[in-house]
Protein backbone atom coordinates (compact mmCIF):
# COMPACT_ATOMS: atom_id res chain seq x y z
CA UNK A 1 0.00 0.00 0.00
CA UNK A 2 3.26 2.62 1.09
CA UNK A 3 4.31 1.40 -2.71
CA UNK A 4 1.44 2.68 -4.45
CA UNK A 5 1.21 6.18 -2.44
CA UNK A 6 4.86 6.37 -2.82
CA UNK A 7 4.28 5.94 -6.75
CA UNK A 8 1.36 7.85 -6.79
CA UNK A 9 2.77 11.05 -4.98
CA UNK A 10 5.83 10.70 -7.44
CA UNK A 11 3.80 10.57 -10.14
CA UNK A 12 1.68 14.09 -9.38
CA UNK A 13 4.67 15.52 -8.63
CA UNK A 14 6.40 15.12 -11.73
CA UNK A 15 3.27 15.47 -14.17
CA UNK A 16 2.99 19.21 -12.08
CA UNK A 17 5.99 20.08 -12.13
CA UNK A 18 6.52 19.44 -16.00
CA UNK A 19 3.03 20.96 -16.67
CA UNK A 20 4.19 24.35 -15.10
CA UNK A 21 3.05 27.09 -18.22
CA UNK A 22 6.67 29.07 -18.15
CA UNK A 23 8.77 29.03 -20.78
CA UNK A 24 11.61 31.64 -21.93
CA UNK A 25 10.54 31.29 -25.39
CA UNK A 26 8.75 34.46 -27.25
CA UNK A 27 5.60 35.43 -27.78
CA UNK A 28 5.91 36.87 -30.45
CA UNK A 29 4.97 35.80 -34.22
CA UNK A 30 7.57 33.04 -35.58
CA UNK A 31 7.94 35.45 -38.24
CA UNK A 32 9.87 37.90 -36.57
CA UNK A 33 13.63 36.28 -36.19
CA UNK A 34 16.10 39.33 -36.22
CA UNK A 35 15.36 43.06 -34.71
CA UNK A 36 17.45 46.49 -35.84
CA UNK A 37 17.57 49.17 -32.94
CA UNK A 38 17.77 52.50 -34.60
CA UNK A 39 20.17 55.07 -32.80
CA UNK A 40 17.39 57.19 -30.15
CA UNK A 41 16.76 60.10 -30.60
CA UNK A 42 17.67 62.63 -27.37
CA UNK A 43 14.48 65.63 -26.72
CA UNK A 44 15.59 65.91 -23.18
CA UNK A 45 15.18 69.43 -22.30
CA UNK A 46 18.20 68.96 -19.56
CA UNK A 47 17.96 72.75 -18.59
CA UNK A 48 14.45 72.63 -17.15
CA UNK A 49 14.76 69.61 -14.80
CA UNK A 50 14.18 71.10 -11.21
CA UNK A 51 15.57 74.28 -12.32
CA UNK A 52 18.98 73.24 -12.26
CA UNK A 53 21.76 73.07 -15.50
CA UNK A 54 22.16 69.20 -15.73
CA UNK A 55 23.49 67.26 -19.38
CA UNK A 56 24.07 63.70 -19.09
CA UNK A 57 26.58 63.08 -22.04
CA UNK A 58 25.85 60.55 -24.56
CA UNK A 59 22.45 59.18 -22.69
CA UNK A 60 21.06 58.47 -25.87
CA UNK A 61 24.02 56.06 -27.09
CA UNK A 62 23.85 54.24 -23.32
CA UNK A 63 20.45 53.47 -24.03
CA UNK A 64 21.11 51.91 -27.69
CA UNK A 65 23.87 50.34 -26.38
CA UNK A 66 22.01 48.29 -23.41
CA UNK A 67 18.93 47.51 -25.52
CA UNK A 68 21.46 45.66 -28.19
CA UNK A 69 23.37 43.94 -25.07
CA UNK A 70 20.10 43.03 -23.17
CA UNK A 71 18.77 41.75 -26.89
CA UNK A 72 21.95 39.89 -27.68
CA UNK A 73 21.58 38.25 -23.84
CA UNK A 74 18.25 37.28 -24.26
CA UNK A 75 18.65 35.87 -27.71
CA UNK A 76 15.05 35.28 -28.91
CA UNK A 77 16.20 37.80 -31.25
CA UNK A 78 19.27 38.34 -33.33
CA UNK A 79 20.32 41.70 -33.86
CA UNK A 80 21.06 42.48 -37.36
CA UNK A 81 21.38 45.88 -39.67
CA UNK A 82 18.31 47.42 -41.19
CA UNK A 83 18.27 46.17 -44.48
CA UNK A 84 18.04 42.67 -43.21
CA UNK A 85 16.03 43.22 -40.19
CA UNK A 86 12.54 41.74 -39.62
CA UNK A 87 11.44 44.55 -37.04
CA UNK A 88 13.00 47.99 -35.91
CA UNK A 89 12.70 49.35 -32.94
CA UNK A 90 12.93 53.22 -33.12
CA UNK A 91 12.62 55.42 -29.58
CA UNK A 92 13.45 58.84 -28.23
CA UNK A 93 14.56 59.82 -25.39
CA UNK A 94 11.46 62.19 -23.78
CA UNK A 95 12.68 62.88 -20.09
CA UNK A 96 15.58 62.71 -16.72
CA UNK A 97 13.96 62.91 -13.61
CA UNK A 98 15.61 63.23 -10.30
CA UNK A 99 13.50 63.42 -7.23
CA UNK A 100 13.52 63.21 -3.78
CA UNK A 101 12.46 59.82 -2.06
CA UNK A 102 13.80 59.65 1.68
CA UNK A 103 15.18 62.75 4.13
CA UNK A 104 17.09 62.74 7.15
CA UNK A 105 16.02 63.64 10.04
CA UNK A 106 17.32 67.71 9.33
CA UNK A 107 15.59 67.84 6.29
CA UNK A 108 18.42 66.97 3.94
CA UNK A 109 17.73 64.84 1.01
CA UNK A 110 19.10 61.32 1.34
CA UNK A 111 17.99 58.68 -1.28
CA UNK A 112 17.12 60.09 -4.62
CA UNK A 113 15.17 58.16 -7.96
CA UNK A 114 16.32 58.58 -11.00
CA UNK A 115 13.74 58.03 -14.37
CA UNK A 116 14.65 57.88 -17.70
CA UNK A 117 12.01 58.49 -19.85
CA UNK A 118 11.20 57.36 -23.49
CA UNK A 119 8.57 56.86 -26.39
CA UNK A 120 9.39 53.95 -28.70
CA UNK A 121 7.66 51.71 -31.48
CA UNK A 122 8.40 48.56 -32.84
CA UNK A 123 7.60 48.61 -36.55
CA UNK A 124 7.55 45.50 -39.06
CA UNK A 125 10.23 46.57 -41.59
CA UNK A 126 8.53 44.75 -44.24
CA UNK A 127 5.12 46.12 -44.29
CA UNK A 128 6.05 49.75 -42.26
CA UNK A 129 3.24 49.00 -39.83
CA UNK A 130 3.63 49.25 -36.34
CA UNK A 131 3.38 45.85 -34.34
CA UNK A 132 3.30 48.19 -30.80
CA UNK A 133 4.06 51.46 -29.73
CA UNK A 134 4.66 52.95 -25.84
CA UNK A 135 4.08 56.65 -25.57
CA UNK A 136 5.86 56.76 -21.86
CA UNK A 137 8.22 53.73 -21.01
CA UNK A 138 10.64 54.07 -18.51
CA UNK A 139 13.64 52.57 -16.47
CA UNK A 140 14.27 54.07 -13.02
CA UNK A 141 16.68 53.27 -9.70
CA UNK A 142 16.64 55.01 -6.31
CA UNK A 143 20.23 55.45 -4.75
CA UNK A 144 20.91 56.60 -1.38
CA UNK A 145 23.53 59.75 -1.19
CA UNK A 146 25.31 59.15 2.06
CA UNK A 147 25.64 56.05 4.15
CA UNK A 148 26.53 52.61 3.37
CA UNK A 149 24.77 52.08 0.35
CA UNK A 150 25.50 55.82 -1.17
CA UNK A 151 26.22 55.39 -4.97
CA UNK A 152 26.92 58.68 -7.39
CA UNK A 153 23.49 59.95 -9.99
CA UNK A 154 25.83 58.29 -12.52
CA UNK A 155 25.81 54.63 -10.97
CA UNK A 156 21.84 55.81 -10.78
CA UNK A 157 21.47 56.10 -14.31
CA UNK A 158 23.51 53.54 -15.26
CA UNK A 159 21.19 50.86 -13.56
CA UNK A 160 17.86 53.21 -14.76
CA UNK A 161 19.34 52.34 -18.33
CA UNK A 162 19.44 49.00 -17.54
CA UNK A 163 16.37 48.79 -15.83
CA UNK A 164 14.68 50.40 -18.82
CA UNK A 165 16.74 48.04 -21.41
CA UNK A 166 15.66 44.50 -19.53
CA UNK A 167 11.94 46.05 -19.82
CA UNK A 168 12.19 46.90 -23.27
CA UNK A 169 13.31 43.24 -24.01
CA UNK A 170 10.18 42.25 -22.42
CA UNK A 171 7.66 44.42 -24.20
CA UNK A 172 8.77 43.48 -27.29
CA UNK A 173 9.82 39.49 -26.31
CA UNK A 174 6.71 38.99 -23.95
CA UNK A 175 4.42 41.24 -25.89
CA UNK A 176 3.08 42.59 -22.51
Amino acid sequence: MKKIAYRLITFLFIFSALSCGYTTKSTLSGNYRTIYISPFENKIDFTTESGRNLYLPLLEVKVKNEVVARFQFDGNLRVVTQDTADMVLKGTLLRYERSPLRYTDNNDVQEYLVRVTISMELIDRRTQTPIWSESNFSGEESYYIIGSQAKTEEAAVNEAVLDLARRIVERTIENW
